[in-house]
């Protein structure tokens, strides 16, 4: 699982360490996060990896450039690979692919629960491919500092060239096998999801089908509203409490007008109960929450990104309705961001920003996100959002992308390559087995795929639901919709096979 989330920062200088809504930002990857919180009793790597989760780690010597001949594209690097053939079927049983998305691809292997339940009943074999330049697949004999020195080194990091390296991957695991017939269907979260649907769309002879889990491929310039991601964020808000969302919308004031001042600045230390006094991180605290809480908006308390409850929004909502600190507008906020921070009561203070990049996701995203995965669905704030309002202004977002990468960016060229214009009508008459699943609290949703297009191209959409729930291990606590979404995935995939299995003439594998 993963997606496309970045942190904070007052300035573009400061964007390789995240997104913010108050300067020069990259769009937030839900891969990525920036550390509030102190002590360990938040801390998603203390999540449990689930008993099922058991793996062999494999390289694969990956060329450095799939498309030029010229000398130095015949470098090569070790890009990672887990791989798990418990219930694997033999030579014409299924690989379920997991396209790995922007970072270490173990995150996503821990919490991409659907495939390793999936799994035992298709009888397939679980692979899950790390994207080079992030994880352990780094260029440049494996050095993160080289492989992103320049432009020169990390040049080589591109949707395209990820792709290129899923097909290799993919069709030497099966030649190892000796299973040329085995059926591929690769999965995605996020990123993850867009790479999946558009590796179903470039690679359809490698690939039989596509689960294109909260993927925004319509998010990209020119394709959807600059103003959507931080709307329907707002929206959430609104929903559940019209107090909540105008106590959000005045906080920033609030909290500006206490920064001002010497006393100020000490009633948010004490309000706030900042472990070394860093008042000016608040603003970005509150930012980062109310940006994430709705994409992990889960019916369940998740670990994903931190210890989170059920349905965040509304538990952050309540403790604004119904503070305990007080009545003011600060010690309303405080509450709510105990609610994402701290909601195991665990910590004893909130620490000062600090650049947490456990998955090793920031260099790599800064750079894709600045050279050609342009999301201006995230880029422009509304005056009538939760946050301080943002005009959308392409021309300076992607000057400020050449003076940090020395890049021009290209911010048609993902479109040219691999479609969006009246992409119903275009993937009507070319395309087939791609699920789209979007839930409608995540704020990527705005720039996916809502409604069905073909018989196999097939939109699944929740009001409900978050990022790539769907995605998610499998709870007993599970609403019904989770779990009607799921059945419909797995019916979905069953007939996939199916057709697979009488168009190649093999015994079907799924009796």
């Amino acid at each position: 699982m993963a997606i496309l989330l970045l942190f904070l920062s007052s300035s573009f200088c400061h964007a390789v360490a995240g997104v913010g809504v108050r300067g020069g930002r990259l769009p937030p990857t839900l891969a990525t996060r920036r550390q509030y919180a102190a002590g360990d009793g938040q801390s998603v790597a203390a999540a449990a990896v689930p008993s099922q989760v058991k793996y062999e780690t494999r390289y694969f010597t990956q060329r450095l450039d799939h498309f030029n001949a010229l000398p130095a594209s015949n470098g090569t690097f070790q890009q990672r690979y887990l791989v798990n053939g418990t219930f694997w079927g033999g030579k014409a049983a299924p690989v379920f692919v997991y396209a790995g998305n922007e970072g270490d691809v173990e995150l996503f292997t821990n919490n991409t629960g659907f495939m390793w339940e999936a799994a035992p009943r298709f009888r397939a074999m679980l692979v899950f491919i790390e994207h080079r330049y992030y994880g352990e697949s780094l260029p440049f004999g494996g050095n993160r500092t080289t492989a992103f020195a320049d432009s020169s080194a990390t040049g080589y990091l591109t949707t395209t060239q990820a792709l290129a390296d899923f097909a290799e991957v993919i069709l030497s695991l099966k030649a190892n096998l000796t299973a040329c017939k085995a059926p591929v269907v690769l999965f995605g979260g996020s990123y993850g999801g867009m790479l999946a649907a558009w590796m179903r769309i470039k690679y359809p002879h490698i690939v039989m089908g596509a689960v294109a889990s909260s993927a925004p491929i319509l998010g990209l310039n020119g394709l959807s509203d600059p103003y959507s991601f931080f709307d329907t964020i707002s929206n959430d808000f609104k929903s559940e409490s019209k107090h909540c969302y105008d106590v959000l919308r005045n906080s920033w004031s609030e909290i500006d007008k206490a920064l001002s001042t010497h006393a100020g600045r000490a009633r948010l230390n004490h309000t706030f109960n900042m472990c070394k006094g860093n008042v000016d991180s608040i603003p970005s605290m509150v930012e980062n929450a109310l940006i994430y809480a709705p994409m992990m908006d889960y019916p369940t308390p998740s670990n994903f990104l931190t210890s989170l409850p059920a349905y965040p929004v509304r538990e952050i909502c309540r403790a604004i309705d119904h503070p305990t600190s007080g009545n003011d507008t600060v010690s309303r906020i405080k509450d709510a961001m105990t609610i994402y921070y701290n909601s195991t009561g665990k910590l004893a203070c909130f620490a000062g920003a600090g650049d947490d990049d456990p998955f090793g996701m920031f260099p790599g995203w800064t750079w894709q996100a600045c050279t050609e995965v342009i999301m201006t669905m995230s880029y422009g704030i509304s005056n009538s959002s939760v946050f301080p309002p943002v005009p959308f202004n392409l021309t300076d977002y992607l000057a400020g992308c050449l003076a940090s990468t020395g890049v021009p960016p290209r911010p048609h060229w993902i479109e040219a390559y691999f479609g969006g214009y009246d992409i119903r009508n275009v993937l009507k008459r070319s395309g087939s087995n791609i699920i789209f699943f979007n839930g409608l609290r995540d704020p990527w949703s705005a720039g996916g795929i809502l409604k069905s297009i073909s018989n196999s191209i097939i939109a699944l959409v929740e009001p409900k639901g978050g990022h790539h729930v769907d995605l998610r291990f499998s709870n007993e606590e599970d609403p019904e919709w989770l779990k009607k979404v799921r059945r419909k995935e797995m019916r979905i995939i069953a007939d996939w096979l199916k057709q697979y299995y009488s168009d190649e003439a093999i015994d079907s594998m799924m009796n």
